[in-house]
């Protein structure tokens, strides 16, 4: 019998472009499938729309930024028209994923997702900066961030959360680990994964799963450690969600992702989310070897590509929790620089 880790290529798109903007495209009887764009490198997020006969419910809608609020309003002026939103479903706390469902609240939809989602998006939304705080700048310096590149980021407001999310109204229906909900006429069991976003939710119904971004077919998710928790290990979380979901997955289902296309092949995809995370953790154990390195020198092993500015935020916090994983696996140690910067050695 063949190994989901040996299993042979085979993942498939069924629709080889994504629906033009203001366009659903059917991917199942009364699921729909809609793009809304985002103002970043990854330029689009994936939409679901699922009709429950008198209304719709609406899975994963954007981020709250005027291009994406017309997109879709646009939708619900056009082809959702005729039936209300009572229902927004959000997969995890990313702004790109809850941005705009506090303001469909607000127009009268009910808000379904995980305790700890909602619990982080209400907390972030209060927590607004014109400057860095000085945990962070000094979580930046301890991974050894470039010194123009820090200079840079201190002279600017950064990344607030409140300024691409609606805001969330008190009140919202909690997702638990292994319910079963009804959607669209169908069942659907809800699975946790984690490592991208905390507790983050899946829905599988016989041969439709809706992945969110804990299942996306070419693209990795980012996994990421920050100053909000800097000992985290989210590389074993995601491994630990990884191998939970084998069992689950067969070839057969259609996966509707966050980003990029649907597709099936669910088994080989969590195969290689398995061996891409083993393989950045050799290279890097191999780039150690050679001697210490902060985390911001372990691009290259890690990423096999050059590192921009737009990428390097993301490209840091990543390197930090590969580094993490291995320090929890008990391979590395660390020491501080005389610049505040952790050098990392291989045990």
């Amino acid at each position: 019998m063949t190994s989901p880790l040996s299993a042979p290529r085979s993942i498939r798109y069924p629709w080889p472009e994504p629906p033009a903007p203001g366009t659903l495209c059917e991917v199942a009887p009364r699921i729909f499938w809609f793009r809304l764009p985002l103002p970043m490198a990854l330029d689009h997020v994936n939409g679901y729309a699922l009709d429950e006969g008198d209304s719709w419910t609406l899975v994963d809608p954007g981020v709250d930024r005027p291009a994406c609020r017309k997109a879709l309003m646009a939708l619900l002026d056009g082809p959702l028209a005729e039936k209300p939103v009572r229902r927004v479903v959000v997969t995890h706390h990313h702004p790109d994923h809850i941005g705009l469902a506090g303001w469909l609240q607000g127009r009268g939809a009910e808000l379904w997702t995980t305790r700890t989602a909602w619990l982080m998006a209400r907390m972030l939304q209060h927590d607004v900066q014109d400057r860095p705080d000085p945990q962070t700048v000094a979580f930046w310096r301890a991974a050894g961030i470039r010194a123009d590149m820090l200079e840079k980021r201190l002279q600017e407001r950064p990344f607030n959360f409140a300024d691409c999310t609606a805001p969330l109204p008190l009140g919202y229906r909690r997702l638990v680990e292994g319910e079963r909900i009804e959607m669209a006429g169908r069942e659907w069991n809800v699975r946790m994964g984690n490592g991208h976003a905390p507790e983050h939710a899946t829905f599988w119904s016989g041969d439709l799963v809706i992945g969110g971004d804990q299942l996306l077919p070419s693209i990795s998710a980012n996994l990421g450690v920050y100053a909000t928790e800097p000992e985290a290990d989210p590389v074993a979380e995601w491994m630990a969600a990884t191998q939970s979901f084998l069992p689950l997955a067969r070839e057969t289902q259609l996966v509707l992702p966050g980003h990029k296309l649907p597709f099936t092949g669910l088994p080989t995809r969590l195969a290689q989310m398995i061996q891409n995370h083993d393989g950045a953790l050799d290279r890097l154990r191999a780039h150690l070897g050679a001697g210490p390195k902060t985390a911001c020198e372990c691009f290259a092993p890690l990423f096999k590509r050059e590192i921009d500015e737009g990428t390097y935020g993301l490209a840091m916090v990543e390197a930090v929790a590969h580094l993490n994983h291995l320090l929890h696996l008990g391979e590395v140690r660390r020491e501080p620089r005389a610049d505040g910067a952790w050098l990392w050695h291989l045990l």
